[in-house]
């Protein structure tokens, strides 16, 4: 297996390095074989960050895979890659001929099978892997969810009218950081009529008494296990309207009503069946999906939503081991107002955990 991705690689190994970075820069990568032996090839002059960790026997300097990390001859950089993998596997077995990779530029992929390889997706074992959690791993997701309720619980002691969206975001970065997270992958906080429709970012809107604010943690956080869930608050000293509190009260429904169907061995098919029944006047803005998913990252499945008149797509059940986020948005141009909740579950043999437990605002009650 031939990883890119730095979930991938954290996630096999615990090596990270300069995560947003090599996101987008194909410029560190890992080589796993099946006898467990495991070679980092590791962005130039970083070498030694990695070199304390027992899940990695071997390190290398990487070859960079794009245009700009290979210092612009990018095809010679790709064979050198390509002669590099062929030599380390054939050294240790000569008969593997079939490679699994995940994110490789094209360019490194046509060099891996000139050098005779057959490519397969990665993502067929390390969807499933990461899908199940260890025992070993939930510790660090209960650590990662206490930091993350005190940056929540900072954000909104600081959400004051006047503030702009970015300057109380923020505050939720500034916790984060403050206690070894790693970086949000969404600008998910909006105020007033930026809450309706959602995925509205964070931005120079500045807060009113009576807003409504929605805030999605989408957090890596300690030891890069990720936290989701999701809050709407009201800003100020107002009272809610009558608007907020209906959208209010039918987005803690939603979640409460699909919260309580939640059970191991359930088939996805069988909780969107018995979900709550979506209002049609809430229907073209409803989240996409009724539940994900959650590891280092937001993974498999994302369970749809029934349609009428077509099978449902996705086979599977809700395994022991499983972490899943239910999702609520509730929102309408009548008021350009939406209300958006979630909560985090752990999925044990014989129950269901609820991780978040970061409290919600009575006043929209």
């Amino acid at each position: 297996m031939l990883l890119l991705d730095s979930n991938d690689i954290t996630y096999a190994t615990g090596a990270r390095n300069m995560t947003i970075f090599t996101m987008r820069t194909p410029a560190r990568y890992l080589l796993i074989l099946e006898t467990g032996y495991t070679v980092l090839f590791e962005y130039v002059g970083c070498e030694h960050l990695a070199e304390a960790l027992p899940t990695i026997d071997e390190i290398r300097p990487s070859q960079g895979l794009d245009r700009i990390s290979s210092g612009g001859r990018l095809a010679e950089s790709c064979e050198r890659f390509a002669a590099e993998i062929k030599e380390i596997v054939h050294h240790l077995d000569p008969s593997i001929d079939r490679i699994h990779i995940d994110r490789f530029p094209w360019q490194a992929t046509d060099a891996l099978r000139r050098k005779g390889f057959a490519l397969a997706d990665a993502s067929d074992v390390l969807t499933y892997a990461r899908t199940i959690k260890l025992a070993a791993e939930i510790p660090y997701f209960r650590e990662a969810m206490s930091r993350i309720n005190a940056a929540v619980g900072r954000l909104e002691t600081h959400a004051d009218p006047d503030k702009t969206e970015s300057e109380v975001w923020a505050e939720f970065h500034y916790s984060l950081m403050a206690k070894e997270g790693q970086y949000v992958v969404t600008r998910l906080f909006q105020s007033g009529q930026n809450t309706f429709p959602y995925f509205q970012e964070a931005g120079g809107r500045r807060l009113e008494s009576g807003d409504l604010l929605c805030l999605d943690t989408d957090a890596v956080a300690y030891e890069n296990y990720c936290v989701d869930f999701s809050r709407t608050f009201l800003c100020g000293d107002a009272k809610a309207t009558g608007d907020q509190k209906l959208l209010y009260g039918r987005a803690r429904e939603q979640l409460e009503h699909n919260a309580d169907l939640l059970k191991p061995h359930m088939s996805f098919r069988e909780l969107a069946a018995k979900a709550w029944k979506v209002p049609e006047e809430h229907q073209d803005s409803r989240y996409y999906c009724i539940g994900h998913g959650l590891g280092m990252s937001g993974e498999w499945p994302n369970i749809p939503y029934e349609t009428a008149g077509e099978p449902y797509p996705l086979e599977g059940v809700i395994e022991p081991g499983m972490i899943i986020c239910l999702e609520s948005y509730v929102g309408w141009d009548r008021s350009c107002e939406g209300v958006k909740l979630e909560d985090q579950f752990l999925i044990l043999e014989d129950r269901v955990e609820r991780m978040s437990t970061y409290h919600f605002d009575e006043r929209l009650s």
